[in-house]
């Protein structure tokens, strides 16, 4: 079990079994947060698992992986605590050094308990300046003067001394720090209150998701039946198309529930970058040391970056009017909805199929090309490659010769064999020698598989989701003036992803990534394929 970590310790990261904080926390398919050595206790010696919390039951055993943001902001959190603390030790002791209790300003000495019995008795040293013992005095004194820091200047945002005020901060408006940190307090406690607000306000908007995706689907469901009916009045030879149009609403309703989980996602990635800043203030707000409070509280009091999320929505209606009117439409002719429905598929892409080739002045050093410029693999050591301004340095990554200003193109690549590989376009100005960054923003739009079998999508934010089987051929098309970049399973035709409202202004190239050998298991080669 965690721990205690203090008086501060904030309720949202303890848990509700051991009323300890976290360690090595796990979350239960409902939502709560549990120690993971609590919960596995807990359910040791019954035959139902259930959430200790809310006590909903689990037809099976949940599978426990450890929560690594929780246990990041717990650590964060741990850290905070021992702001403020100290393990200095008396200057005056000779022998045993004794934990200094108090440090003096005006003596620049830290004292233990007993050694610091003149200042409370003489009464001359009555006058001197203590504050609780600290390590760091140098930090408490000016360096100019020599002088306890006393004072704050309200006009340069910074701590002063007696004699600071004597000159360069002669006419400035300066406070004693008890004053100003008392104020800076109350404004923490302001900015605490609105972050909690925020918080509130973010999981109201998971809540308002949630429930919008819910009615989404129940509308979709009732939209299915509808639609079903108006087929049954139909020959047979349209009953192809219905179960396409079926497909169509289906791949709607993935679509909504992805951008739900999206948005989701972000909402709690800002709850927890708010949570973690209202630790921080918090463990702020329990500390004496206004010297320390003054110097934190510019970096610590200003809000996290966080989305506008008044006017975002999900929409609850599904719109089946185009739907309706192709029904009707096919009741005329059948040729016609197949073109129509031809265009968002596979076999409409591979229209646009143009003949690529890899770029070797572009290649990676640790890349092996084929002499045909057709296929790619990892090296185990550097090739021997001139000097290009074109080349990448850092990423395993290779370009294709041909680039694309306009139109729409698409190509296939195998990836039989492969365990990890990226695909995808880069526009002509990404940067080659440095660590090349993976998003959208720094122009480039690419999914790869990993060795865990699982699509890695990196949007932004980035996306992941299982796959149950590994793909064989792969097909990337770009629509320029759409701004759209879909990617197929070829064997399968299926479509994985599309990056969509894009907007392109540079010439895009073909984008190539074999992933490291990793010692042999992943040494097949990406191979850029003719359509068959």
């Amino acid at each position: 079990m965690a721990s205690s970590s203090g008086p501060a310790l904030n309720e949202e990261l303890q848990c509700s079994i051991c009323l300890e904080v976290f360690t090595d926390p796990v979350t239960t398919p409902c939502g709560h947060n549990f120690c993971r050595t609590c919960l596995i206790k807990c359910w040791t010696h019954t035959q139902t698992c259930f959430c200790p919390f809310c006590k909903e039951t689990f037809s099976k055993r949940p599978d426990l992986k450890i929560n690594t943001t929780l246990r990041e902001v717990v650590q964060h959190f741990k850290e905070k605590l021992s702001l403020g603390e100290s393990e200095g030790f008396c200057d005056i002791c000779d022998e045993r050094k004794q934990k200094a209790v108090k440090t003096c300003l005006t003596c620049q000495s830290s004292y233990c308990d007993s050694h610091l019995e003149p200042h409370r008795r003489v009464p001359r040293l009555n006058k001197h300046t203590l504050i609780n013992a600290v390590e760091n005095l140098e930090d408490y004194i000016c360096q100019k003067h020599e002088r306890p820091l006393e004072l704050f200047c309200r006009d340069d945002q910074t701590c002063v001394c007696l004699f600071c005020t004597e000159g360069e901060h002669r006419t400035h408006n300066t406070v004693p720090l008890e004053e100003e940190s008392r104020e800076k307090k109350n404004q923490l406690v302001q900015t605490q209150t609105d972050i909690h607000q925020m918080i509130q306000d973010r999981m109201k908007k998971i809540q308002e998701i949630q429930h919008s995706v819910k009615l989404r689907k129940r509308n979709t469901e009732e939209e299915k039946s509808s639609s079903v009916e108006l087929f049954t009045d139909l020959i047979h030879s349209f009953e192809r198309c219905q179960s396409e149009l079926l497909k169509m609403m289906e791949e709607q309703q993935k679509a909504a529930e992805k951008q739900a989980e999206d948005l989701i996602n972000e909402l709690q990635q800002e709850i927890t970058e708010l949570r973690k800043k209202n630790t921080e203030l918090e463990q702020l707000s329990h500390i004496d040391d206004h010297l320390h409070i003054l110097q934190m509280y510019s970096p610590l009091c200003s809000y996290p970056h966080t989305k506008n999320w008044t006017e975002i929505r999900i929409d609850s209606d599904v719109n089946v009017n185009s739907l309706h009117r192709a029904l009707t439409q096919l009741k005329k002719t059948q040729e016609t909805l197949n073109e129509k429905l031809s265009q968002t598929g596979l076999k409409w892409a591979q229209k646009y199929a143009v003949d690529v080739t890899l770029d070797p002045d572009t290649a990676n050093p640790y890349l092996i090309l084929s002499d045909n410029g057709k296929q790619v693999s990892h090296g185990d050591t550097e090739q021997d490659v001139p000097e290009n301004p074109k080349r990448f340095s850092e990423g395993l990554c290779v370009l294709a010769k041909e680039g694309f200003s306009s139109g729409r193109f698409y190509y296939e690549v195998q990836v039989k064999g492969k365990t990890k590989w990226v695909l995808g376009v880069a526009r002509e100005s990404i940067d080659r020698k440095g660590g090349v960054t993976l998003s959208p923003e720094d122009g480039v739009w690419i999914l790869g598989l990993t060795d865990d079998n699982e699509y890695i999508v990196c949007d932004n934010p980035s996306v992941s989701f299982p796959q149950s089987e590994r793909p064989e051929k792969m097909g990337v098309f770009v629509d320029y003036e759409e701004g759209l970049v879909s990617f197929y399973d070829v064997g399968s035709s299926f479509h994985i992803y599309s990056f969509t409202g894009q907007n392109f202004t540079e010439k895009l190239y073909p984008y190539f990534n074999p992933a490291d050998n990793d010692e042999s298991k992943n040494s097949s080669p990406l191979v850029i394929s003719p359509l068959s």
